[in-house]
């Protein structure tokens, strides 16, 4: 989604050049497959982050971190928002806080 963008625009903008940004576009079934021919053209990567936009028990992250990590062989990272009763931040200024502070986990953790 959306979110790809942003993380594509935060990466230049930090000047990060050792860091792929891939995109998941099937859920659901998962396809172990396919994930493992993406991961196999990036033999050196060591670090598996999650991004999404939504709170943490709101977009796929519940449904896909167990299958990430039989794939991995690891736990994937998570960045994103934290658990919340409403997909909302509540405030613009807020949302603006969060996306930030995700965008930034997303390089850093």
């Amino acid at each position: 989604g959306k979110v790809y963008y942003d993380l594509a625009v935060a990466r230049e903008e930090k000047g990060v050049e050792n860091t792929a940004i891939l995109r998941v576009e099937q859920l659901y079934p998962f396809n172990n497959e396919m994930v493992v021919a993406l991961l196999s053209q990036y033999p050196n990567a060591s670090t598996f982050v999650w991004c999404q936009e939504e709170p943490s028990n709101m977009g796929a992250w519940t449904y896909i971190a167990p299958r990430l990590e039989e794939t991995l062989g690891k736990k994937p990272l998570y960045a994103g928002r934290e658990a919340a009763s409403s997909p909302a931040a509540g405030s613009k200024a807020m949302h603006y806080r969060e996306q930030k502070a995700l965008l930034s986990d997303a390089f850093t953790l």
